[in-house]
């Protein structure tokens, strides 16, 4: 017998639901669950199930992550501004789910895990994030399937934040309501599950004291390929900034259009030959824009690999003032042997320490001062990306994390 309690050789089964394919790595709950799921299809005989888009092609490297698969047909609108103010304007005025779930549930997604689920039995069902919870929760539970949720994040958190920081009247008013239904929907969902699994201690206290749940499992640490940071070795260029993360994730697009606006020009007259370097997927113009008017900014869009413009950059920014979960970015940039500069909701949920392994400031004046002093200091840059390479390297491994899930799945099938 193993640890599951299942005898040798008979893994568990278990059905993965998730609303992207995980090719290309190119974001944050991405490369977590790939790491994850890589590791798990050495404990269970694992069932992958996402979204596809009719004509699509073929998903590379799937069999990597999963034994099984099943697609379940779905269009994303949100490269038509038209089509996706239209889905927006309906979704404030007839349904009462946060646009973000509304939109990822069609009776076509729950007829197509409701067929799966008839047809095949499986030991645990694990909903990765919030976006297909209702096509799952509008189902009946099977008393013999565990239900756990994977969350990356406390959702509500992230749109309570967008209304605090919006920028207009009109903004906070759409903002507002859709924090408000993601508060009630967001805890109404957490109970339905046997187990909810966090990615942060914060996260799991929200959990347990603000949302009043009892199932909750613990929390799972981000992890980090050391490995694969370690080929490319480091060549910086002086007084070189880079900035992490998927463009078209609405936090980090605030983060960095807040930075550019207020520290920046700080840090600027400081260090006068600084540049910045925007590196993630699918920047929105207002972005892209950003190097035409600035040649010391550079935005890359979508790159095959991340590692050669970390192995470039003298300091890694996080300038965050709306977000949730953990923050892969900044144990990626610490693999990469880059002393990283952040806000503490940019570092929330990590167990980092100020001026040890990271540099925390979170008004403009503190963090442009931060970053400056590391631009200009090698010595203590230095010991700051050596500080945040060791905490990663002796602490963060996939494995690791992997088994801390694997041993809160058991214990939700064994309550």
């Amino acid at each position: 017998m193993d640890s599951t309690g299942i005898e040798q050789g008979m893994k568990p089964s278990l059905l993965w639901i998730k609303a992207d394919e995980l090719y290309p790595l190119n974001s944050g709950g991405k490369i977590r669950t790939y790491n994850m799921m890589v590791q798990l299809k050495a404990h269970y005989e694992i069932t992958y199930f996402t979204l596809k888009a009719p004509n699509s092609a073929p998903t590379p490297n799937i069999q990597s992550y999963s034994d099984h698969q099943v697609f379940a047909p779905w269009q994303d609108n949100k490269d038509n501004k038209l089509a996706l103010l239209t889905d927006v304007a309906k979704n404030v005025v007839s349904s009462s789910l946060p646009y973000v779930i509304d939109k990822y549930t069609t009776q076509t997604i729950t007829d197509t895990l409701s067929a799966l689920l008839a047809k095949q039995h499986f030991d645990i069902v694990v909903c990765d994030f919030l976006s297909l919870s209702v096509n799952l929760t509008r189902l009946p539970k099977k008393p013999e399937t565990t239900y756990v949720l994977f969350q990356h994040n406390v959702e509500s958190y992230i749109w309570e934040r967008h209304c605090k920081n919006a920028g207009n009247a009109v903004s906070k008013v759409f903002y507002k309501n859709q924090w408000q239904r993601f508060k009630r929907f967001e805890q109404h969902t957490c109970q339905w599950f046997d187990g909810v699994i966090a990615v942060s201690d914060f996260d799991k206290e929200v959990f347990t004291n603000e949302f009043g749940l009892t199932n909750v499992l613990g929390h799972v640490e981000t992890g980090v390929d050391l490995d694969f940071f370690a080929e490319i070795p480091r060549q910086p260029k002086p007084f070189s900034l880079v900035f992490l993360g998927s463009m078209d994730w609405m936090p980090n697009i605030d983060g960095i259009e807040d930075f550019i606006k207020h520290c920046y020009p700080l840090i600027k007259q400081g260090v006068p030959e600084v540049t910045l370097t925007i590196l993630g997927r699918n920047p929105p113009d207002k972005i892209l824009q950003l190097g035409d008017v600035d040649s010391s900014i550079t935005v890359t869009g979508t790159v095959d690999d991340v590692r050669p413009y970390l192995a470039a950059a003298s300091a890694s920014i996080v300038p965050l003032r709306i977000g949730g979960g953990t923050r892969i970015k900044i144990f990626e940039t610490m693999a990469a042997g880059l002393p990283v500069i952040s806000t503490s909701i940019g570092a929330e949920g990590l167990p980092i320490t100020h001026d040890e392994n990271i540099m925390i400031a979170d008004d403009h004046d503190a963090f442009a001062k931060a970053t400056i002093s590391l631009l200009k200091n090698d010595e203590k840059a230095s010991q700051i990306a050596i500080n945040g390479y060791t905490l990663v390297k002796e602490n963060y491994s996939w494995k690791t994390v992997t088994q801390d899930f694997v041993d809160m799945l058991n214990t939700a099938r064994n309550k």
